[in-house]
């Protein structure tokens, strides 16, 4: 491996720009890194923008972890009419004699969208239908057999509203499409919706405002823009393992959990019936002892007394 490279280990923040798709940017962080691996965690559409987290050489093995982090979006929605793509890249159709709503009127049914709610995935998406894309059956002219799932809305707020127009953040967890909740609120509302524009500004503790274009990235700067990767698990439970620990884990070895040395932090909210509507059950992370550095992933077994690291990312010394 290139020594310019060797070593590479953390996730790039980037803003994605429109008219691009989420495997254009990793393409261009792959060309950068060469033969680091690389890998993405959540997509964007090609209209929209905003944080893409690039993971880079063993942090790759955190993307699934990635994608269950909460996200924080801005949307625009369009009221008055709907869209075969369920937003305004697609074939838009007017909606006759829409009802208008007012701002009160909108604000009274927003609560209906939040919590664990059933949503069906657009037809234009990536989700699989008997092994096949979604939106390659819908480019053949095929309707996709879509079913709802469960997926977490935790907060939807009015940013500004001006008929059609209408401005929210969204906060939600993983799998939400943004794009079937401007189709559900309209049909709510008796108008139809689609969505005509969103800007991923946060994942986990990554936001849009530290991220960097793809323009400034380069083999110089590349590792200058490297988030590390302790920075990924902010949002999980951790355990700051001592050096003896430490010694255990880098072999892959499990060890008695000692609760003082345990941080809990919750991915569902605090709300009764999500943790059993929603089975994702985070890992530990195991740290350094002052928790700057990212030792391995790991779970509790045998009823919670012992730690057996299942991703180990630091290599036993001699």
């Amino acid at each position: 491996m290139d020594d310019h490279h060797s070593g590479l280990f953390g996730v790039l923040n980037v803003c994605k720009p429109a008219g691009v798709t989420s495997r254009d940017v990793v393409n261009v962080v792959q060309r950068l890194v060469r033969p680091v691996k690389t890998g993405h965690a959540g997509t964007l559409d090609p209209m929209a923008t905003g944080v893409l987290l690039v993971c880079v050489g063993p942090a790759t093995r955190l993307v699934s972890l990635l994608q269950q982090a909460p996200k924080t979006y801005l949307a625009e929605f369009r009221f008055g009419q709907t869209s075969d793509t369920e937003d305004s890249t697609g074939q838009v159709t007017e909606v006759p004699d829409a009802v208008v709503p007012d701002r009160a009127r909108i604000e009274a049914v927003l609560p209906e969208f939040c919590g664990v709610i059933s949503q069906k995935p657009p037809a234009w998406s990536a989700v699989k239908v008997n092994g096949r894309r979604a939106y390659a059956l819908a480019r053949q002219g095929r309707e996709p057999d879509l079913r709802p799932r469960p997926v977490r809305i935790d907060s939807i707020d009015i940013t500004e509203y001006d008929w059609p127009r209408l401005s929210v953040q969204v906060r939600c967890g993983s799998g939400t499409y943004i794009r079937s909740l401007a189709r559900d609120l309209g049909d709510r509302l008796g108008c139809g919706g689609l969505m005509s524009g969103l800007t991923r500004v946060r994942i986990g503790d990554f936001r849009i405002d530290d991220a960097v274009h793809p323009d400034q990235l380069s083999e110089d700067t590349v590792r200058e823009h490297l988030c590390p990767a302790i920075d990924v698990v902010s949002f999980v439970s951790q355990y700051r393992c001592t050096e003896a620990e430490r010694k255990i884990v880098a072999r892959g070895g499990s060890f008695d959990l000692d609760r003082s040395r345990l941080i809990r932090r919750r991915l569902l909210p605090d709300r009764p019936g999500d943790a059993e509507q929603i089975k994702k059950t985070p890992p530990l992370a195991l740290t350094s002892e002052a928790g700057d550095e990212l030792l391995a992933l790991a779970e509790i077994r045998r009823q919670g007394r012992r730690i057996q690291p299942r991703a180990v990312f630091i290599q036993p010394t001699r």
